[in-house]
């Protein structure tokens, strides 16, 4: 690839995470055409240089088209459905799926379109907002290892961390592993910090204590700050992120792998989710918690100050 041959690129999909991606996608080398149901981030790409579409069909010669789609039906959707990229792409062009989606739908998906004469690679990201902005997200990939060099100068803009984890499916279930550990690890502060409030702790000490010590993590550190100002709109929703949880428990089924811990922590987003927590983030489980003790885990002066929109 030269610098003078400009390759049409797609990215559907300009949400949260996919409108950072595409924008870091913009170089002198690439004819980037976005297509998107939410147009409120047309008016930016284009002032950038992308090309805004209303249709899929604007694609139809892309050599590779992203996706950053909200969940699996989507992805199906947009591949598969009425004017799908399916039946739109030239054959030898490559969709890169970014979205976290099912496992056993990723391989449907990959059969499908090797069927259409499309290659695929499931590469979902991690890493929240800023990242996607700073184009440093970890990418996980799973597909043939000639699809993973075709697309790898692309999500190396995207993220400074691209790993190839073997045939397709592997990068969703790389993506899976390191988010149920995230997920267990919110679970876990959830139960715990109430209880430290109910036996009298200060809960600015007891954060300090916990993001200093031995039981600081990615999740404590993120949402203790957060949980002690009362504010729960930072990370992703709730209900978009059981959706991972689903998945484990299928794998777990299919595949006969006990996994007891997962499951404790699954009943604890149930039961906030059921209380009303769906559209706040992973750190609002801690009000469920704080109900059952009759207690609060915030810093001074933060009571009442919850931001509401569950």
């Amino acid at each position: 690839m030269t610098r003078r041959e400009r390759v049409p690129v797609g990215f559907i999909g300009l949400g949260q995470m996919g409108r950072p991606m595409a924008l870091n996608l913009l170089r002198d080398d690439t004819e980037l055409r976005v297509l998107s149901r939410d147009r409120a981030s047309y008016p930016e790409l284009r002032e950038r240089g992308a090309g805004t579409l209303e249709s899929a069909a604007g694609l139809a010669d892309a050599r590779i088209v992203f996706l950053s789609l909200p969940d699996t039906r989507v992805v199906q959707e947009v591949l598969f459905g009425e004017n799908g990229l399916a039946g739109i792409l030239a054959a030898g062009a490559l969709v890169v799926d970014t979205s976290t989606i099912e496992y056993s739908a990723t391989l449907d998906i990959h059969q499908r379109l090797a069927e259409a004469g499309l290659g695929f690679l499931d590469a979902p990201v991690s890493g929240m907002q800023s990242r996607a902005e700073d184009g440093t997200l970890t990418i996980m990939c799973g597909g043939s290892r000639a699809a993973f060099d075709t697309a790898s100068p692309w999500l190396g803009r995207m993220g400074d961390k691209v790993l190839y984890m073997g045939e397709a499916g592997s990068g969703q279930l790389a993506k899976l592993v390191n988010q149920l550990l995230f997920d267990i690890n919110c679970a876990a502060l959830a139960e715990i910090l109430p209880m430290a409030a109910r036996m009298g702790l200060d809960p600015e000490k007891t954060a300090a204590v916990v993001n200093s010590g031995t039981g600081r993590s990615y999740a404590s550190e993120f949402f203790l700050p957060r949980i002690l100002r009362d504010h729960f709109s930072d990370g992703y929703p709730l209900q978009a992120a059981y959706k991972d949880l689903v998945s484990a428990a299928q794998l777990g089924a299919s595949h006969c792998v006990p996994m007891p811990v997962l499951a404790a922590a699954t009943a604890t987003y149930q039961m906030a989710l059921l209380r009303g927590n769906g559209r706040r983030d992973k750190g609002s489980m801690i009000r469920l918690y704080e109900e059952l003790l009759g207690v609060r885990f915030r810093a001074a002066g933060a009571e009442g100050k919850d931001d509401e929109q569950a």
